[in-house]
């Protein structure tokens, strides 16, 4: 069935706060395997997402035991990762957005990951249950939009995201059929060169929770004026 508008929601950092799930796992690191073990890890990370386009914190911890096969440390790593509590890393509000935006049109997830740990961690933070099971995950979203709008076709699309990088090709494709907002939240939001590289969003926020402060009209691209209804 088509729907008028779909909203397409990022996870990492836009939903959620990643930047902290990775400044956790560097503590436990650092406590398990000690500071030099803890960069190599790292770097093992950096040098996938180079490779990979997206975040594999498995891929890395498998490239850190190849290089550190009897460290018996490894398994708390592991099961750290498996076992987190991504329902406690939700920015503040973010449910309330998604909640708002239900009531305008379809809520989906449009994310990029892994095969097992971003769906991992979309089911245990709640987000599979709250977007009710509309999930995407691909290797560069960005590049699947053909296949998001024959999933979700609508007249009109949203796109939430943190990274400008992404903002910017989504509408290089879809033009005027898509709204850009760009919460303000994590590193890449933030990174100076990134600031310098991309335009900003149509509607730009300081944090996912302002998302209810914008009307329907806003959201189709005629304005961008905050609800005053849902300011007050």
């Amino acid at each position: 069935m088509r729907k008028r508008v779909v909203f397409l929601f990022d996870v990492d950092n836009t939903l959620l706060d990643n930047d902290r799930v990775s400044a956790d796992l560097k503590n436990h690191l650092e406590k398990e395997v000690g500071h030099e073990r803890q960069k190599r890890y790292w770097t093992f990370f950096e040098q996938l997402r180079s490779e990979l386009g997206y975040a594999d914190y498995l891929g890395a911890l498998q490239r850190y035991r190849a290089e550190y096969p009897r460290d018996p440390h490894l398994l708390t790593v592991s099961h750290f990762l498996l076992e987190y509590p991504f329902a406690n890393r939700l920015f503040p509000n973010s449910l309330d957005a998604v909640d708002y935006v239900k009531q305008l049109g379809q809520a989906v997830i449009l994310s990029d990951g892994d095969v097992v740990f971003q769906p991992h961690k979309i089911w245990h933070s709640g987000l599979f249950n709250v977007f009710e099971g509309n999930v995407l995950i691909y290797v560069h979203k960005e590049q699947e939009l053909q296949d998001v709008q024959e999933r979700y076709p609508a007249d009109h699309y949203v796109l939430i995201d943190d990274k400008l990088r992404i903002l910017s090709a989504v509408k290089q494709v879809l033009k005027d059929r898509v709204t850009t907002v760009f919460p303000k939240q994590g590193h890449y939001a933030n990174d100076p060169k990134q600031l310098a590289t991309y335009p900003p969003g149509e509607i730009n926020l300081a944090r996912i929770g302002e998302l209810v402060n914008y009307n329907l009209e806003s959201f189709l691209g005629r304005g961008g004026v905050p609800n005053a209804a849902a300011r007050a």
